[in-house]
């Protein structure tokens, strides 16, 4: 009887044992790891990815009017601006432009199978961020990123990002207007050209080595990466949701406050991170933009206050751990 136990406390402790060997031995075919040490894993084939197309304004005319908003051509893409113009934000002091860090907007691009393809980025308070998700999932639309773009800052504000793909760019477009009219964001309209800060562009330009452009009255230098950047079996065009920006908001005396994001691969992220930090800048927030992007990016925002031309030169060097070029064309 004694012996009956024992055979059964052992049965007992050794079961769980066996499952783990027997797990462990699957393991490397549920990871996708080799299977014997030294075997080579199967290289991918090259993927066929489905190319953008060029569009123009006509083309957007639907589109425009069930988003209720404005749009523009940038190149590939139909843009819409919509700055959040009815916030009055506040990060360490400083009074937020829209151009800086306020920016709503969103892009849609056709492809050459006829599909369509909606990227963006949408700034919305907390009090109205719950309901804007919900309205989004209602529609279809999906958030790759809940994230922020400042510091310390009042009111509380988000950035989500926004993605859709299909053959119904109006439907998502209306989706957009009913997210959008759950919150304060104003319609773009025209607005008057604002007086440029003085700022010593040309030296900025020259620290930063790319041709930057005012929007507003904010100095922007914009950068892409080298490489193809890929979402799922979609080519994304230079520009969209892959982008290193720096954007300079004129405080006086040369001195601006600088706000922007890096787009890094995963073995940037370290050399930027200890770049940006040892060039005066502040680290907000590491994130991704997409889902299914190829290769993976992550994104990391920034903030300084400070001479201008002085923090060019400290970005730079953060800059030079990236894959990136300059932007041709500056605004796109």
């Amino acid at each position: 009887m004694a012996d009956d136990r024992q055979q059964n406390t052992h049965s007992r402790l050794t079961a769980p044992r066996r499952r783990v060997l027997a797990v462990a031995a699957l393991t490397p075919v549920l990871t996708g790891a080799p299977a014997a040490a030294g075997a080579v894993p199967a290289r991918r084939a090259p993927r066929a990815l489905v190319q953008p197309v060029m569009t123009r304004l006509a083309d957007w005319t639907d589109v425009g009017r069930a988003l209720g908003r404005l749009g523009d051509m940038k190149r590939f893409m139909y843009h819409t601006g919509l700055p959040r113009r009815d916030l009055r934000v506040f990060s360490h002091g400083v009074r937020i432009k829209p151009a800086l860090a306020l920016g709503t907007h969103v892009s849609f691009v056709r492809y050459a199978d006829h599909s369509t393809l909606l990227m963006g980025d949408v700034v919305v308070t907390e009090h109205e961020l719950q309901e804007f998700i919900d309205v989004l999932h209602k529609h279809g639309i999906m958030l790759t990123a809940i994230h922020k773009h400042l510091l310390a800052h009042e009111p509380n504000v988000w950035w989500i990002h926004v993605h859709a793909h299909g053959h119904d760019p109006v439907a998502v477009a209306e989706g957009l207007r009913a997210a959008f009219d759950r919150t304060g964001t104003p319609p773009a309209v025209p607005v008057q050209a604002a007086r440029p800060g003085a700022l010593d562009t040309a030296a900025i330009d020259a620290a930063l080595g790319v041709k930057g452009y005012f929007d507003e009255e904010i100095y922007k230098c914009t950068y892409v990466r080298r490489e193809t950047i890929a979402d799922g079996h979609l080519m994304l065009p230079p520009g969209l949701g892959a982008t290193t920006s720096a954007n300079f908001q004129p405080l006086g005396g040369g001195r601006a406050a600088l706000s922007g994001d890096l787009v890094m691969t995963a073995q940037e992220v370290q050399p930027a991170l200890v770049a940006l930090r040892r060039g005066g800048a502040e680290l907000v927030e590491v994130h991704h933009h997409n889902l299914t992007d190829d290769p993976r990016l992550f994104f990391v925002h920034y903030w300084a206050v400070g001479d201008a031309v002085r923090l060019s030169k400290g970005l730079r060097r953060a800059v030079d751990t990236t894959n990136v070029v300059p932007m041709s064309g500056g605004a796109g």
